[in-house]
């Protein structure tokens, strides 16, 4: 691994101060996708500086506000498992985020690095779209439907951090992940589904996580087998060493109507 300078502010004004200062930074948390890179020499452009807000007392908590469920950027996996306020509030995100790697890496991942991360294939985000989440930065609030932009690229300015998202109460949301195993395995096809409002959020099957139109659409009409018929349309899938174009579109229309079925929840 390369020279890099290491920053580790003291709290959120401190970091701000730091991130924009600082020239090609990159902020570290948990570190579990960053180090790997890092290590591996596969980051392009290759950060620096890494800015660690791990520690920064603003950045943590489970908590009510506003009407809304917030969660810090740097809290981690094992922090929202462990939640009362989540478990209430957001059980799809708990389940995704129990699904998230082994023990050391729920304990390690946040939820800001996830988002900052994405990747097509984040367990968290496709829940994040379902619920119609917002993402807090130091500066402003960005809704998650216009957070990702590309394949790995979202609508974070290069000096601006992830502080939190919230997430709307009352939301009753459906998730499930496919993958090659139960546990410790990259999604193959990540869903999460409200049906009111209606929406049908995925992940592993396009560039970005994505929002289903068409499917939410027929949804909105409380026509399920329309769904079900018109999220094929809605992904692009590609051939890719864990599946086949083919079988992710399968997959989705087949876990679909699983949710669309499933009893909801109490």
């Amino acid at each position: 691994m390369h020279d890099v300078t290491y920053l580790r502010p003291t709290d959120l004004k401190d970091a701000v101060r730091l991130y924009r200062s600082t020239p090609e930074c990159r902020p570290l948390a948990g570190g579990t996708d960053l180090m790997v890179m890092l290590h591996a020499g596969t980051f392009r452009p290759a950060p620096r500086a890494v800015l660690d807000v791990w520690s920064i007392p603003e950045l943590k908590g489970v908590r009510r506000t506003q009407g809304m469920l917030e969660i810090g950027a740097a809290e981690s996996y094992t922090g929202m498992i462990r939640s009362r306020d989540a478990h209430e509030h957001a059980p799809a995100l708990v389940a995704a985020a129990r699904t998230i790697g082994a023990a050391q890496i729920q304990n390690r991942g946040t939820l800001g690095g996830n988002l900052a991360n994405a990747s097509p294939a984040g367990d968290t985000l496709p829940v994040l779209l379902a619920y119609d989440a917002v993402v807090v930065t130091d500066r402003r609030a960005i809704p998650i439907d216009q957070f990702f932009t590309g394949y790995r690229r979202t609508a974070l300015q290069p000096d601006e951090l992830i502080v939190a998202v919230r997430i709307p109460l009352g939301r009753h949301v459906a998730f499930r992940k496919v993958g090659t195993r139960a546990a410790q395995a990259i999604s193959k096809v990540v869903m999460a589904v409200s049906r009111s409002p209606a929406r049908v959020a995925i992940g592993s099957v396009a560039e970005v996580p994505l929002r289903a139109a068409r499917a939410e659409a027929a949804l909105a009409r409380n026509d399920a087998a329309g769904a079900v018929g018109a999220v094929a349309d809605d992904i692009r899938p590609i051939n890719d060493v864990r599946s086949t174009a083919a079988y992710r579109r399968a997959v989705t229309q087949n876990v679909l109507r699983e949710l669309l079925h499933a009893p909801p929840r109490p």
